[in-house]
């Protein structure tokens, strides 16, 4: 099947109005994240859609257990060049000049360590900012990240929160783990994830690697894949 192209106001949306046209199940599909959205940001003032690219599969679904994702995680944090102020201080200097665009009035801090810089935004508003299940807040990081890594021609790694929303998805993430991991033991099948992206993946294979009674794969191709959460026979 040739590649097709496929509009929604979110990434999931535009996945699953690509299923429904093409009558093919999600996971079937390689999809390419061509543009994340940015509705939930631009919302105020005029947005943009999110666009995959899909086509079908010509092999088994790929899968992969935590030991891989962890050295995917690992060899791209290694590959992230050193930070100096001037990077911190660009990339913090963006974000401010994006918010007083949208218009909002808020203020971001800034900090770097394990090879990230990290921008905290604080306002009365920045809640806006995080959107459903942080996709908002996942689409503004996009776009900091293509600034930032464009204007300094090299590879930074910029995170983006706002009132602690990724420590408190961590959390969520972490105690769904546990609940589907109990859930697979009890079954004694498999359960599936939703799509996530690979710090999400990351949070549920960490979760359950001390589980003995259960595997963990990640499951699919392209940025968004599920986990496969497998009990031991």
């Amino acid at each position: 099947m040739e590649d097709r192209e496929f509009e929604g106001k979110t990434t999931e949306e535009a996945i699953k109005n690509a299923s429904r046209e093409l009558n093919i199940p999600e996971e079937d599909l390689d999809i390419d994240i061509i543009e994340p959205g940015s509705a939930g940001i631009f919302g105020l003032v005029g947005g943009k859609k999110a666009r995959i690219k899909v086509h079908m599969k010509e092999a088994e679904t790929e899968e992969r257990s935590e030991t891989e994702e962890a050295v995917d995680y690992e060899e791209t944090e290694a590959a992230v060049e050193a930070i100096a102020p001037d990077d911190v201080a660009f990339a913090q200097k963006t974000l401010s000049r994006i918010l007083e665009l949208i218009p909002l009035e808020a203020t971001v801090s800034a900090e770097h360590g394990n090879g990230k810089i990290i921008l905290l935004i604080e306002g009365d508003r920045s809640g806006l900012l995080i959107g459903r299940k942080g996709k908002t807040l996942d689409a503004l990081q996009f776009i900091v990240n293509k600034i930032v890594n464009k204007a300094l021609d090299r590879k930074i790694s910029v995170v983006i929160d706002s009132e602690n929303y990724r420590k408190r998805r961590e959390e969520v993430l972490t105690q769904m783990a546990l609940r589907m991991g109990d859930k697979a033991k009890r079954i004694k099948k498999p359960v599936t994830t939703s799509p996530l992206n690979p710090h999400e993946r990351r949070i549920i294979h960490l979760a359950l690697k001390e589980d003995d009674r259960l595997d963990t794969k990640s499951r699919g191709d392209g940025l968004m894949k599920r986990v496969v959460i497998i009990p031991k026979r």
